[in-house]
């Protein structure tokens, strides 16, 4: 009874944060419309309570949010339960399928995990006090690869699984127009990783914006390189971002 109150509160806790009134919905719509055209095809993997399913919705676009909480594929489920241009994948993505190990933060379940590395990089780190992965449970794991083809190709997909992202990439083996997906400077290597692989798949240019700023840092699109040497000399306080990619 007293788990279930607090996965409540934390659901709760997310909704006010990513739906509140402070939420930066135009930023976050501006920021997707150079990605997204109405009717293109979507991925939201690792949803969380879907602000940025909304965000997506809004440009018109179709999506398929992916998210192995139970809790928040709950939430999703009743969000978007009359939007049929909404799609909910209970399940986490990685380089394979099978099972996989999801490390619940209760109090705080957008930082939920897959990856034990990402638990350890934030034991004692500046700006993680407090943070406790209290429960595991088995879940379903996918691949992007998988996803593509059951769904189609998406012009678009945004990648936010606290730590595991480059394990996430790793399940891609076929280019998209663009993508994002997310890092901190607790798992600098994670990110480094990512970069690597978007290279391999032929991504030519880069960029970020800094926590939940919605706002790209560069005015010109970086190399691989640039934006890896700008990741690097982030200070620690910068905590966390996303990096984009697109084709050319």
């Amino acid at each position: 009874m007293f788990q279930s109150l607090r996965t409540a509160r934390g659901v709760v806790r997310s909704l006010r944060t990513y739906y509140g009134r402070r939420a930066p919905r135009a930023a976050m719509d501006a920021l997707y419309a150079q990605f997204v055209k109405p009717g293109d095809l979507v991925f939201d993997i690792g949803a969380h309570v879907g602000d940025r399913v909304a965000a997506f919705r809004r440009l018109g676009a179709r999506v398929v949010a992916v998210e192995p909480q139970p809790a928040l594929v709950r939430t999703l489920k009743f969000l978007y339960r009359r939007d049929r241009q909404v799609g909910i994948e209970a399940a986490a993505v990685g380089n394979a399928p099978g099972t996989v190990m999801l490390k619940i933060n209760v109090d705080n379940p957008t930082v939920s995990t897959v990856s034990g590395d990402f638990v350890k990089a934030a034991h004692g780190a500046r700006g993680w006090e407090g943070q406790r992965w209290s429960r595991s449970i088995p879940v379903t794991a996918t691949t992007l690869d998988a996803l593509i083809a059951r769904h189609g190709k998406p012009v678009f997909m945004k990648i936010d699984v606290e730590g595991y992202e480059s394990q996430a990439l790793a399940g891609l083996s076929q280019p998209v127009p663009a993508l994002s997906f997310e890092f901190t400077t607790i798992q600098r290597d994670v990110a480094f990783a990512c970069i690597e692989h978007c290279v391999a798949l032929g991504f030519k240019r880069f960029n970020a914006a800094l926590g939940e700023s919605q706002t790209l840092v560069h005015a010109d699109w970086q190399s691989a390189s640039q934006i890896a040497a700008w990741l690097q000399s982030l200070p620690h306080e910068a905590n966390s971002g996303d990096v984009y990619a697109r084709m050319g």
